[in-house]
């Protein structure tokens, strides 16, 4: 078995408590390293003391370790190796995974363009600049040590601290219990690429002692679902990374058929487990036709091991399917089921399920499932008319809309709870190098000061 150490300022560390890790056939891959208290306080304050590399060396050693993530033999597996272990552990297609691979690469090649299009026009980023000669705002942060509790839903989350290194934080990352491989695999390409043991840190402990990171971090970032965000909601110092809610919104003056391929994409894209697919789809007139058209068309999609190039659908242990469907019953009742409403688990055999597709009928826009998420791909379709206007599509991360009513795109951006609006015929899922997920995490990491010399 492999073992994942924990990757400390004094560099690797193999504790006496240990997780082993393991596909679903109950067949044993690695043992994980859990740190204790002591030693995550000590290595925080390590962090603390660490000094930051100067900018155009962290961005030179992002895009060496990008190339390195997705192309070099790291930590004693190649990529193809890392790739199929993520997947026989966590159920995820081998595409998905590998698509994650090249993004996170590209993500870290790319860091300069999400650094410079976030700080703010007419600031500078040192006193040392001409300008502050005469009086100018500094692009500053407001601390030194990020910490972060990250998600093991999608490999490429981790893309989510890549800005926090690149501004000259260190950072601390607690990863998922459940797919600790590819932050192991990119810690360790980002400290060999310039960055250092001090300068990033893995930090893999029991729910007893995750919260000690946050507390001896400046900042932090804590993935997790609406119970998280309401825990970190006063808190200042947290970031909370809660669920997506994604949703599609169809107006009565667009041809919803031809946006079928959208949308089916928007659902299941990547799987169907990320906060940027498509939960909820709104249809001002009858859902009924989309909600029949969505159900033939997902009711298509292969139930195969996660490994077979060919799988679309996530994979999971027998009996957390059985959860899970179990939980969208419960969920779903007084609901129409197009899709699901008999079952989404398929035994694939070796202890392991494929979760599939699922689409019901809401009555009202205001339903509660509206904002429910799955680990697989699930639609809730709704009515929606211009009387309940903007407010069944708040707390969104996407929304994709169908429409031509200008003043309603106005509406839509303009409200404060919807984090991307994509106007037309455009996939929840998609995004760009540069552009903001949630907003760019420097608004929450930087802040601006006068400097006059």
């Amino acid at each position: 078995m492999r073992a994942l150490d924990v990757l400390g300022p004094g560099g690797p560390y193999r504790s006496r408590r240990q997780e082993t890790l393991g596909d679903f056939a109950g067949n044993q891959l690695a043992t994980l390293s859990l740190a204790p208290s002591l030693y995550v306080t000590r290595a925080m304050k390590a962090l603390r003391r660490a000094p930051a590399l100067p900018y155009e060396a962290r961005i030179e050693a992002f895009a060496r370790a990008g190339r390195a993530f997705a192309t070099e033999t790291i930590a004693g597996l190649t990529p193809q190796e890392y790739q199929h272990t993520v997947s026989t552990v966590t159920g995820m297609p081998i595409t998905v995974v590998r698509q994650a691979t090249d993004e996170i690469a590209q993500g870290a090649e790319r860091i300069r363009d999400s650094i410079e299009n976030a700080r703010p026009a007419g600031a500078v980023d040192s006193w040392r600049d001409p300008r502050a000669r005469d009086g100018a705002p500094v692009w500053t942060r407001r601390g030194e040590v990020f910490a972060v509790h990250a998600a093991g839903n999608h490999p490429a989350v981790h893309q989510g601290w890549f800005d926090a290194l690149a501004l000259g934080y260190r950072v601390a990352v607690r990863p998922s219990r459940r797919e600790p491989f590819t932050p192991y695999r990119l810690i360790t390409a980002l400290r060999e690429a310039g960055f250092g043991d001090e300068g990033v840190v893995l930090l893999p402990t029991g729910h007893d002692v995750a919260g000690d990171l946050l507390r001896h971090g400046d900042l932090g970032m804590v993935y997790g679902g609406a119970g998280v965000v309401a825990r970190y909601a006063g808190d200042r110092r947290v970031l909370p990374q809660g669920p997506g809610r994604s949703k599609v919104l169809i107006t009565a003056e667009t041809d919803w058929e031809p946006l079928v391929d959208t949308l089916v994409e928007s659902i299941s894209g990547g799987g169907g487990v990320g906060c940027v697919n498509a939960t909820g789809v709104l249809v001002e007139g009858d859902p009924a036709p989309v909600a029949a058209a969505l159900a033939e068309r997902l009711a298509a999609l292969p139930s195969l091991p996660a490994t077979d190039e060919r799988a679309v659908l996530p994979v999971q242990p027998l009996g957390l399917a059985r959860r899970w469907d179990a939980h969208l019953r419960q969920r779903a009742a007084g609901t129409k089921a197009w899709l699901g409403g008999d079952g989404i688990i398929d035994d694939i055999g070796d202890g392991a399920a494929v979760l599939r597709p699922a689409v019901h009928q809401l009555d009202s826009p205001f339903a509660e499932q509206l904002g429910m998420e799955m680990g697989f791909p699930c639609a809730w379709v709704a009515p929606w008319d211009r009387e309940a206007g903007v407010r069944p599509l708040r707390d969104t991360l996407v929304l994709t809309a169908a429409t031509t009513d200008a003043d309603l795109i106005d509406e839509l951006v303009a409200e404060p709870t919807i984090a991307n609006v994509y106007v037309g015929d455009h996939p929840t899922p998609w995004m760009a190098h540069g552009l903001p997920h949630d907003g760019y995490l420097a608004e929450f990491l930087m802040r601006t000061k006068t400097i006059r010399r």
